[in-house]
């Protein structure tokens, strides 16, 4: 059974994913150990209805040791799942090969720092792009700049905005 710590700042869309996965077998051999999230938000709600350890950390001067401390020794895998901190390279290292994250778009084009939520979605509109989906990706200290593991695309229609 593998340990998953997930690492979130938002709604939770992705996490509630992940548990609807493992519970419905499409997911197997995971369980959810920890929902960290590094700002109040409704994804912890959700860790709580479905009776997963949560806990908040808020950004600050002791974040990166917090969060550390935070993580269970007996993880195996850490998913950013909508996590916007962006993580020491000290911390990246540690967990090298054990960090992964989900991209609201198609990584290489529009990542980086300030490419998260409806700023990417707005930025592959502006662009004219004709597709766009997500990317899970390796962890690095550079800024969505690790391995690409996959990709899903969909087309975008003439008729598409950032917000649907």
């Amino acid at each position: 059974m593998k340990n998953i710590t997930i690492l979130i700042s938002g709604s939770g869309t992705n996490l509630q994913r992940i548990i609807d996965c493992i519970d419905s077998g499409e997911i197997r051999n995971a369980r959810i150990i920890q929902v960290i999230a590094d700002r109040e938000c409704y994804g912890l709600e959700r860790a709580q209805n479905h009776q997963i350890p949560n806990e908040l950390i808020k950004r600050g001067k002791d974040f990166a040791e917090n969060l550390e401390q935070a993580i269970p020794e007996n993880t195996d895998l850490i998913v950013l799942a909508g996590f916007l901190s962006i993580l020491k390279p000290e911390f990246c290292e540690k967990w090298e090969g054990k960090i992964i994250n989900i991209h609201p778009a198609l990584l290489p084009k529009f990542g980086g720092k300030g490419m998260w939520g409806h700023h990417v979605h707005n930025a592959v509109i502006e662009a004219g792009e004709k597709e766009s989906g997500a990317t899970v990706h390796y962890v690095t200290s550079g800024i969505d700049e690790g391995e690409v593991i996959l990709q899903g695309k969909f087309e975008i229609g003439e008729n598409d905005t950032a917000e649907k």
